[in-house]
């Protein structure tokens, strides 16, 4: 089962039907572009490498008694802190862009300006056969002016605290998630998988539609922003980021149950970031339209 975050979407972690970092490509699935260069795979080139895969490397006959080994890079496999860790930096990046763009009183024109860079460096993140940290903070730092440009908006112009009412609910949904992903009350399938890709594809044609009439017919559009609409809208997407953060938590797991190199864990932490920064848009709307039904 191929992940629908672009992320993960060209890598292995899958234990349905693709191969896993360390297992063998099964047949007709698409080849580990791990199991070559993973020291910990015991595979070629570096089973005869390794000193501590073959044995003694100065009991060969053909190596020199006082030449020492060749060196062989070795990559750690990615474990749970490393994604705690990386998920950490990086949404600290985004509440320290946030803290700032609210402090200044970011203009909203500079708002969808950094959001527009952010949108770029994430396509060119999901786009890289290996993550770039840099990159990846680059996109959390002006994801979080735009978050906190906006958030500070809302907060003085439509509703007196909403922002941490959003960010209560994004805990929320996270914890809440994880608990139901551990205990396996949601189980993420193949047929999962398609249902949360259809009904994403099915969120943003919506969104992009009602944008369209905003644009050219004025007011709210098709009222997905405001009104009973906009509140069943907005819990929809609410309810799609936590599916969402299930796939997410199924390919750390998978990530460490098949030993995914340590770099890794930068992606899993940029799939975990963009999700919820997905929910506390989500929420934030839903808690301002709420607030101003009142």
């Amino acid at each position: 089962m191929r992940s629908s975050n672009p992320v993960f979407s060209r890598r292995g972690f899958s234990r349905n039907g693709y191969a896993g970092f360390n297992a063998p490509p099964q047949a007709g699935g698409a080849a580990n572009p791990y199991a070559g260069n993973n020291p910990y795979a015991g595979q070629a080139p570096y089973a005869d490498a390794n000193p501590y895969a073959g044995g003694n490397p100065y009991a060969q006959g053909q190596q020199d008694a006082t030449q020492a080994p060749p060196y062989v890079p070795q990559t750690r496999p990615m474990t749970m802190d490393d994604v705690v860790v990386r998920t950490g930096l990086t949404l600290g990046t985004v509440v320290v862009g946030a803290a700032v763009a609210w402090i200044m009183e970011l203009s909203m024109g500079l708002a969808i300006g950094a959001a527009l860079v952010a949108m770029v460096l994430g396509l060119v993140q999901s786009f890289k056969r290996k993550p770039s940290p840099a990159l990846i903070l680059a996109y959390a730092a002006f994801e979080g002016l735009f978050l906190g440009a906006i958030s500070n908006a809302i907060n003085q112009w439509v509703a007196p605290g909403a922002p941490m009412q959003a960010v209560l609910g994004t805990m929320a949904v996270f914890v809440v998630m994880l608990v139901a992903y551990k205990t396996r009350i949601v189980r993420v399938t193949a047929r999962f998988t398609r249902f949360v890709l259809i009904a994403a594809m099915g969120f943003l044609l919506l969104q992009v539609v009602n944008l369209l009439f905003m644009a050219f017919g004025g007011g709210e559009g098709l009222g997905f922003r405001a009104g009973g609409l906009g509140v069943v809208f907005g819990i929809a997407g609410v309810l799609l980021g936590a599916l969402f953060l299930a796939l997410d938590f199924k390919q750390v797991e998978d990530g460490i149950a098949y030993g995914a190199p340590r770099e890794e864990s930068w992606l899993a932490a940029f799939g975990l970031t963009m999700t919820l920064v997905w929910i506390y848009l989500e929420m934030l709307r839903l808690v301002a339209i709420l607030n101003g039904n009142d």
